[in-house]
């Protein structure tokens, strides 16, 4: 029977994706100092392009396998109501003493409708995020001239990702510390950079199913062309 199931599965053409979108934004800086940039946005789809799965059997475990007869077929499809998403994001830089600046942002991104239709949105994104950062650029104090760094903290909440049958599942919350150094040569135009993301080797994975990722160091030389 299942190799016969597409023979009377039903399947609508898809039709074309439509969205209509309101967006709100706000920049500024205050005090010579502080840079303030928000932004907010609602998306209202017709026709939402999803997925569907043609089989609704449980597993035994997140890694279980379902038995060699029985097979599975994912399609896009159109959703049968309307779909709603919205999102909030907020950026400070301060910046302090000619070299150094304070950074953050905030993101928040959601599906709001709420049905029973059974399309797969795949959205695919957690719905808090935010990052905090601490930067020099140019640094010239007494006999310390030339230098750079920049440290940045990374927190992502926990999210449900929507991949193929056999790949999707919750990705845990995780967070990374990046950090960096880097030194100009003026006479020669170049600038030094070491540096690593994910220094502490928090190994996380960020789509189900996908490695697991670790510290990744690098150095890398770049030469100005420009002021040559």
């Amino acid at each position: 029977m299942q190799r016969h199931l597409l023979e009377y599965y039903d399947i609508d053409p898809i039709k074309p994706e439509r969205v209509r979108t309101l967006e709100a934004g706000y920049r500024a800086t205050l005090w010579n100092k502080l840079f303030l940039d928000a932004g907010y946005y609602y998306n209202v789809y017709n026709d939402f392009i999803g997925f569907n799965i043609a089989i609704d059997a449980p597993f035994a475990s997140p890694s279980a396998f379902l038995p060699e007869d029985v097979q599975v077929f994912r399609f896009a499809s159109n959703a049968e109501e309307i779909v709603t998403t919205q999102g909030f994001s907020l950026g400070l830089n301060y910046y302090f003493a000619d070299y150094f600046s304070l950074n953050g942002n905030y993101s928040y991104n959601a599906i709001v409708s709420a049905s029973d239709d059974p399309i797969i949105p795949a959205f695919n994104t957690p719905e808090h995020k935010f990052n905090v950062g601490f930067a020099g650029r140019n640094i010239r104090m007494g006999k310390l001239k030339n230098w750079g760094f920049n440290i940045n903290y990374k927190w992502i909440e926990g999210f449900l990702f929507e991949g193929s049958p056999q790949f999707t599942g919750f990705i845990p919350t995780y967070d990374l510390l990046d950090a960096q150094i880097n030194y100009t040569f003026p006479k020669i135009n170049t600038t030094l950079k070491i540096g690593a993301t994910n220094i502490l080797d928090n190994q996380v994975f960020q789509t189900y199913g996908g490695p697991r990722i670790g510290r990744l160091a690098y150095l890398s030389i770049t030469y100005d062309w420009q002021n040559r």
